[in-house]
C-alpha cells in the first residue's frame, strides 16, 4: 500500500503518507482524536486508505484548492484563497488536491474557509461529527509492457495501445489525473501487446508515412486523441465521420503535430469547466467571446465530434493562452529510443529531430561573474576551481557540445542521443527506467552532503540552515570521505547526494584519490548535486546506474560562485522545485547558470512542494507605488500540463492554467508583503531574485 496513516504526536489530528512519492499532508483537529479504519465503501471517490475520527472540526496548515460535492457526487462550489462558503446540514465530500488527494467525507451543516495558508472545515451545529478522511496517491505506473519490433508498422501498433492508459475519453482527460502512464515498451523479435490493454474507441485515426520518425513524432497526439496511427499519406488525423485535417502544412512536420496537440488540450480545459469542476477560468473568460460554438454543447458530445470543431479554429486565436508546455524532447528517430516514448508522451512532451549548432571553445574557464551578469573588471588573480589539479581535458575533448534549435518555449528541453546540450536536459532512458522502479526503504528522506575539500566548507556550512529543517528529513553531513566510504554512499539507500569537491577526468575525488561512479555496477541514490568542475560525465554514470536525475557542471567553475550557485540550488531544491524548475531558475539568475545541467528526469524533485505547486513571483515596481505581480509556475511530478493553478494572492481570483506564467494583477504593498508573508517560495523583485522570509531566515527583503 502506498498510501498509509497514522495519529499525530499531539494526538490532535492524523497524517497521511504516500511512501513512494515521499508525500505527507497531515489534518488538524482541535481536540484529540483517534483514527479507526474506514469501510471500503465508506467514500464516494476512490481512496488507497481511509480512517475515521470524531470531531468538531478539521484543517490543513496550507493553501490548497477545495471542491465540495453534494451526495450524488456533482459540483457544489469551489473554493480559492480568501473564499468562504457555508452548506446546509447533507452528506459533503470536501476533496483537497495538495500533496496527495484528500477527501474529507461528514454528514453535516458546516462552513469551509480558505486562507492564504490554510483550509478549515467546521461544523454549525454543536457536538462532535464522525468524519471521514480518505487519502490517493498520485502514484500511477504502468500496467504493462508492450513488446515490438522496428519495424515502423509494428511501432504504429504498439504506440496505438498507449491510449489504453487514459481514464477517460472526455474532456476531464485533460487533469494530469485522469491520463494514466502509458505502458512501456521494449524491442523483440515479434509484435505483442499484453491482455486486457485496449485502445479506447475514439474514433479518431492519424495517418502518417510509415517512417520511424513520424511514429515518434505523433506518439503523444495519438496518446491524447486515443488515436490509431496507420500508414499512408499526407499526413492527416482523421475522423469517422469523414473529417480531415492535414499536418504537413508548416516547415516542419513536428509544428503542426505540436501545434494539434496544444489546441486539443487547451480547448478541453476551457470546454471541461461545464462539468464536474465549475471554477472561474481565466483563459475561458478571455476567448469565449471569440470561439463559435457552445461550450455546454461540447462537452456532452464524444471525441470524435468536438474535434472537428477545435481544429476548424485558426492556433493563432488562442496561442497566447496556450499554456507554456512542460517538455520538448529532441530524440533521434533509430531502434533504440522507442524506449523513450512512454516515459515522454507520460508528460505529453513535443517530440523533435535533434537538431542545435555545435559550440566551439565552450569549456574555457569561466569569468567571474558578478551578479549584474557582466565580467569584473579587475580580472583578480588566479581562483581556486573545483576541477582540482589533476583535470586531465575537459567533457569538450570527448564529447560535442550543442545549442539546441529551440522552436517551442517549453520549460524543459531533453536532449536524448549523442553530444552534451547547453541549455537543456541530458536525457537518458536509464534515469526514467529508474524512477519507476525506485522504492523507499524508509519513511524518511535521507540527504547526504560531501565536502571534500576544507577550502570550500563555506558551502557545507551555509547547507545546515538549508537541508533537515522539514519533516521527514534525515541530514548526514561529511567531510574528507575515502573512496570507500563514498562510494558506500552511493550504494547505500539515501535519497539524495550533495557533493562538495573536485571532479576530474578520473572521478570524484575523495580523501585517497578519486572514485570514478563508471567503475560501480550499481547506486542507490535517487538524486545528486554534484557542485564540482566539469561533473557531467560522473552525472551521466549515476544516472546509467540507477540514480533518476541530478545536477552537474559542464566546465571549471571558480570555488566562490560555486559555493553561491550550491546554496541557491539547494534552497529550491528544499523548497520542492523539480530539477528542471531549480535549474531554469539559477539560469535566468546568473551567466554562471549556463554552466549547469540537469541529467536524466527533470520532472523528479528531491521533497514534496513547501505549498501548493512550486513557483516564483515575479514583481515589477511601479511608479504610482503599486506592484505587477504574476507568478511563474513550474510543473511537477503531479501538476502539469492540463492542471490548474489558484493563486492564495489577492487580486488574482480566477484559477489559471498550468504550468508557466500567470496573467499580471496590480497590487499595492500591503496585500503583497501579506501573500509573501504566507509563502515559502523566493520572488524576483525588478528582475532580482530574492528569499521571503519564511525560506530565508534573516535574509528577508520586502518590497516596501
Amino acid at each position: 500500500m502506498f498510501v498509509t496513516y497514522h495519529g499525530l504526536p499531539d494526538g490532535r489530528g492524523v497524517a497521511f503518507e504516500d511512501s513512494i512519492e515521499y508525500r505527507t499532508v497531515e489534518v488538524r483537529t482541535d481536540d484529540p482524536v483517534t483514527p479507526e479504519p474506514a469501510d471500503d465503501d465508506r467514500f464516494r471517490f476512490p481512496v488507497d486508505v481511509g480512517c475515521v475520527v470524531t470531531t468538531d472540526g478539521v484543517g490543513i496548515d496550507e493553501f490548497v484548492p477545495v471542491s465540495v460535492r453534494n451526495e450524488r457526487g456533482g459540483a457544489q462550489t469551489t473554493l480559492t484563497a480568501h473564499q468562504s462558503a457555508s452548506f446546509q446540514y447533507g452528506t459533503y465530500s470536501v476533496q483537497l488536491s495538495g500533496a496527495i488527494n484528500l477527501y474529507i467525507q461528514v454528514t453535516a451543516a458546516m462552513s469551509v474557509d480558505v486562507g492564504a495558508d490554510y483550509v478549515t472545515v467546521s461544523f454549525d451545529d454543536e457536538g462532535t461529527h464522525e468524519v471521514g478522511l480518505g487519502a490517493r496517491s498520485y502514484h500511477d505506473p504502468p500496467a504493462a509492457t508492450i513488446t515490438t519490433t522496428d519495424e515502423p508498422r509494428d511501432l504504429m501498433r504498439a504506440v496505438s495501445v498507449f491510449s489504453s492508459a487514459l481514464k477517460t475519453t472526455s474532456v476531464e482527460r485533460s487533469y494530469p489525473t485522469l491520463r494514466g502512464h502509458p505502458p512501456l515498451l521494449e524491442r523483440g523479435d515479434e509484435l505483442s501487446v499484453p491482455d486486457g490493454l485496449e485502445r479506447p474507441n475514439t474514433g479518431v485515426s492519424i495517418v502518417v508515412p510509415p517512417e520511424r520518425q513520424y511514429v515518434y513524432q505523433v506518439a503523444s497526439l495519438a496518446f491524447y486523441l486515443g488515436a490509431t496511427i496507420v500508414p499512408g499519406r499526407p499526413p492527416r488525423v482523421e475522423t469517422a465521420s469523414g473529417f480531415q485535417y492535414r499536418l504537413d502544412g508548416t516547415e516542419w512536420f513536428e509544428d503542426a503535430v505540436a501545434r494539434t496537440l496544444k489546441q486539443s488540450l487547451f480547448l478541453d480545459c476551457i470546454v471541461r469547466t461545464e462539468g464536474l469542476y465549475d471554477i472561474g477560468l481565466y483563459e475561458r473568460k478571455r476567448i469565449e467571446p471569440h470561439i463559435p460554438f457552445d461550450l455546454d454543447v461540447l462537452y456532452d458530445v464524444p471525441l470524435r465530434e468536438r474535434l472537428p470543431k477545435y481544429l476548424t479554429l485558426d492556433y493563432e486565436l488562442i496561442e497566447s493562452y496556450v499554456p507554456q508546455w512542460a517538455l520538448t524532447a529532441y530524440l533521434p528517430s533509430t531502434p533504440g529510443y522507442a524506449e523513450a516514448l512512454p516515459y515522454i508522451v507520460d508528460d505529453l512532451g513535443v517530440v523533435r529531430e535533434p537538431r542545435g549548432t555545435r559550440i566551439r571553445n565552450p569549456f574555457e574557464s569561466t569569468p567571474e561573474y558578478s551578479r549584474d551578469h557582466s565580467a569584473r573588471a579587475d580580472g583578480g588573480g588566479e581562483e581556486l576551481t573545483r576541477g582540482g589539479e589533476a583535470t586531465d581535458g575537459n567533457p569538450g575533448d570527448r564529447h560535442t557540445l550543442v545549442e539546441p534549435t529551440q522552436y517551442d518555449d517549453s520549460i524543459e528541453h531533453a536532449w536524448f542521443g549523442d553530444h552534451i546540450p547547453r541549455g537543456a536536459t541530458k536525457a537518458t532512458i536509464e534515469a526514467f527506467r529508474n524512477r519507476l522502479n525506485s522504492q523507499p526503504e524508509t519513511g524518511t528522506i535521507d540527504i547526504t552532503v560531501v565536502c571534500n575539500d576544507r577550502e570550500m566548507i563555506e558551502e557545507r556550512d551555509g547547507l545546515d540552515d538549508i537541508y533537515g529543517d522539514r519533516y521527514p528529513f534525515e541530514l548526514d553531513a561529511r567531510i574528507g570521505v575515502d573512496t570507500d566510504e563514498l562510494a558506500d554512499v552511493l550504494t547505500g539507500g539515501g535519497d539524495f547526494l550533495h557533493y562538495i569537491g573536485h571532479a576530474t577526468g578520473d572521478g570524484l575525488e575523495c580523501a585517497d584519490g578519486a572514485l570514478d561512479v563508471r567503475d560501480l555496477n550499481s547506486v542507490s541514490v535517487d538524486t545528486f548535486l554534484l557542485n564540482a568542475c566539469q561533473s557531467f560525465e560522473q552525472a551521466i554514470a549515476l544516472t546509467r546506474r540507477g540514480a533518476v536525475g541530478g545536477i552537474a557542471t559542464l566546465a571549471d567553475i571558480e570555488n566562490e560562485y560555486a559555493i553561491e550557485m550550491g546554496q541557491v540550488l539547494a534552497r529550491l531544491l528544499d523548497l520542492g522545485f523539480p530539477l528542471r524548475g531549480a535549474v531554469d531558475i539559477v539560469r535566468d539568475e546568473t551567466a554562471l547558470g549556463d554552466q549547469y545541467i540537469v541529467v536524466g528526469d527533470g520532472a523528479v524533485d528531491v521533497v514534496q512542494p513547501a505549498s501548493g505547486i512550486p513557483a516564483v513571483s515575479e514583481i515589477e515596481s511601479r511608479k504610482d507605488g503599486r506592484y505587477d505581480v504574476a507568478h511563474m509556475v513550474y510543473p511537477n511530478w503531479r501538476a502539469t500540463v492540463g492542471a490548474f493553478n489558484q493563486s492564495p494572492l489577492e487580486g488574482l481570483d480566477e484559477a489559471y492554467l498550468h504550468p508557466g506564467r500567470s496573467q499580471t494583477v496590480t497590487i499595492e504593498s500591503t496585500p503583497l508583503e501579506l501573500y509573501l508573508s504566507t509563502t515559502d517560495y523566493p520572488y524576483r523583485l525588478d528582475g532580482r531574485l530574492r528569499w521571503n522570509q519564511l525560506s530565508a531566515g534573516d535574509d528577508t527583503l520586502n518590497v516596501g
